[in-house]
C-alpha cells in the first residue's frame, strides 16, 4: 500500500510547521504522537521541553484502533499533532483518530516540512555597527547569522538548503551580499557558501581548513588568525579556534559579538571532530581546551556568543535569539573553569554520536563529490550532535 494516497489523506485538519512552533513557543504542553517507522523516529524527533512525544507506527493501526493502542496516544493541554516523513500515513492516522472522537492535526508535510522551517530573528542585544539577524532551524538546531551595514551583507554558516533565502533577504533588506563565510568544514549540514558565491557572493574559509583537502570549482577567499573583513562600517576578525576542527574559526564582529560556529556553545562546548580518527579524539580535546582558554575566554564578559547550534536544553535570549554574554556562559558552565586533565576526562566519558552520514556531508562540503538539492537535503536530515557530551554542560 501506498502511504501517501492512503484514504482521508487529504480530508483531515492540518497545522504548519510555523504554527506547530508558535504552539511549542507559548510554553503549553504539546503532545505529539509520531507514525513514522522505528528507525526514522529513532534518528531525529521534534525537539523541545514543551513536547510530550510518543511513537506508535503507522502500520500498527492499519490492523485497527482498539483501547490497547488508544492508550498509548499522548495527551496535552493542546489537540494532538500527527506526524510521518510527509505528511501522508499521519493524514490517515488522524482520519482513524477523528473516528474514535480524538481531536488531531496532521503536520502538512511532514518531518520534511518540519525540516524546511526556518526563522530570522534580529539580535537585539547586538549594540555595534549594523545589524545582526540569527537564522534558526528548528528541526536540526542549526544557526547562520546575516551581518548588514551601510548597504552591505555577508552571511555566516549557511545552509545550502536556503540559499535563496538569504538572497531573498538581502533583497528585501535593498543590501548586497558580498560574503558567504563558513567558519569551518561542518559535518552537520551541506554549506552553502558556494551556491552563494556563484550569486555573486565573495566565499570565504578558514585558511587552516584548506589542509584537510578543499576541492572547490569555484575561487574563494581565506581568512587566517587575526584578518579582518568589513562590511559596510563593521569589522569581522577571524580568531583561529581549533578543537572541534582544526580550521575552526570563530568571528569577533565589532569587537561585541562573538559567532564561534561549533567551538562552544550556549550549554556546552564543540566535540572533536573525527577528521583524524578516534585516536586523535584525547589530542582534539586538549586543544579544545587550550582555545577556549586562551583564545575565548581572555575576551570581555561583554562579549555575546552567538553559537553555530542549539538544543532544547537551552532557552533563548528575551530577545528570541539563541546568545548569552561571555559572562553567563562562565556563571553557568563549570566545565570552562575546570583544569585540563579535568575537562578532558570529563568529555571524553561523554562523548556523542557522530552527526547522521557526517563522512558523505564532510565530502560534499570539501568539494570532492557533488549532490543535487534533494540529495543534500536528505542526507542532512536530523538533529546536530556537534556538541562534546550528551548532556548539558550548564548548573541550571
Amino acid at each position: 500500500m501506498d502511504i501517501d494516497t492512503l484514504p482521508s489523506a487529504d480530508e483531515v485538519a492540518t497545522i504548519r510547521p510555523e504554527a506547530l512552533q508558535e504552539r511549542i513557543a507559548r510554553g503549553n504542553r504539546v503532545p505529539i504522537l509520531d507514525v513514522r517507522t522505528e528507525g526514522e523516529y529513532d534518528k531525529w524527533v521534534i525537539e523541545s521541553g514543551n513536547v510530550d512525544i510518543v511513537n506508535v507506527p503507522y502500520y500498527e493501526f492499519l490492523m485497527g484502533v482498539d483501547d490497547e493502542l488508544l492508550d498509548r496516544v499522548p495527551s496535552g493541554d493542546e489537540e494532538l499533532v500527527v506526524v510521518c516523513v510527509k505528511g501522508g500515513a499521519s493524514a490517515y492516522v488522524v482520519s482513524l483518530l477523528e473516528d474514535e472522537g480524538i481531536e488531531a492535526v496532521n503536520l502538512d508535510g511532514g518531518m520534511n516540512s518540519w525540516a524546511r522551517l526556518y526563522d530570522a530573528v534580529p539580535i537585539s542585544r547586538y549594540e555595534g555597527m549594523g545589524t545582526l539577524i540569527q537564522y534558526q532551524r528548528p528541526s536540526s538546531g542549526c544557526l547562520a547569522y546575516m551581518l548588514i551595514s551601510d548597504g552591505e551583507a555577508a552571511v555566516v554558516d549557511p545552509l545550502r538548503a536556503f540559499t535563496h533565502r538569504y538572497l531573498d533577504d538581502a533583497q528585501q533588506l535593498g543590501v548586497e551580499l558580498v560574503y558567504a563565510i563558513d567558519t569551518h568544514i561542518h559535518a552537520d549540514h551541506v554549506s552553502g557558501v558556494r551556491s552563494i558565491a556563484t550569486c555573486g557572493a565573495e566565499a570565504v574559509i578558514p585558511e587552516p581548513a584548506v589542509a584537510r583537502g578543499v576541492d572547490y570549482e569555484i575561487e574563494y577567499t581565506t581568512v587566517a588568525d587575526g584578518d579582518v573583513l568589513t562590511v559596510g562600517d563593521l569589522s569581522i576578525a577571524a580568531i583561529h579556534t581549533p578543537g572541534h576542527t582544526s580550521g575552526m574559526t570563530s568571528f569577533l564582529v565589532d569587537e561585541s559579538v562573538l559567532l564561534t560556529g561549533d567551538c562552544l556553545f550556549l550549554e556546552s562546548v564543540g566535540s572533536p571532530d573525527p577528521e583524524g580518527g578516534d585516536s586523535g579524539t584525547a589530542d582534539a580535546v586538549r586543544t579544545l581546551y587550550e582555545t577556549l582558554q586562551r583564545r575565548i575566554l581572555d575576551l570581555s564578559d561583554d562579549v555575546l556568543v552567538a553559537p553555530g547550534h542549539f538544543t532544547d536544553a537551552v532557552d533563548h535570549s528575551p530577545d528570541g535569539t539563541y546568545t548569552a554574554s561571555l559572562g553567563e556562559l562562565r556563571d553557568r558552565m563549570p566545565a570552562l573553569e575546570m583544569n585540563r586533565e579535568a575537562f578532558v576526562e570529563f568529555l571524553l566519558a561523554d562523548t556523542p554520536p557522530r552527526p547522521s552520514n557526517f563522512e558523505e556531508i564532510i565530502t560534499l562540503n570539501l568539494g570532492r563529490a557533488s549532490a543535487d538539492d534533494d540529495q543534500a537535503f536528505e542526507l542532512e536530515l536530523g538533529p546536530n550532535n556537534c556538541a562534546a557530551s550528551q548532556q548539558a554542560l550548564t548548573s541550571d
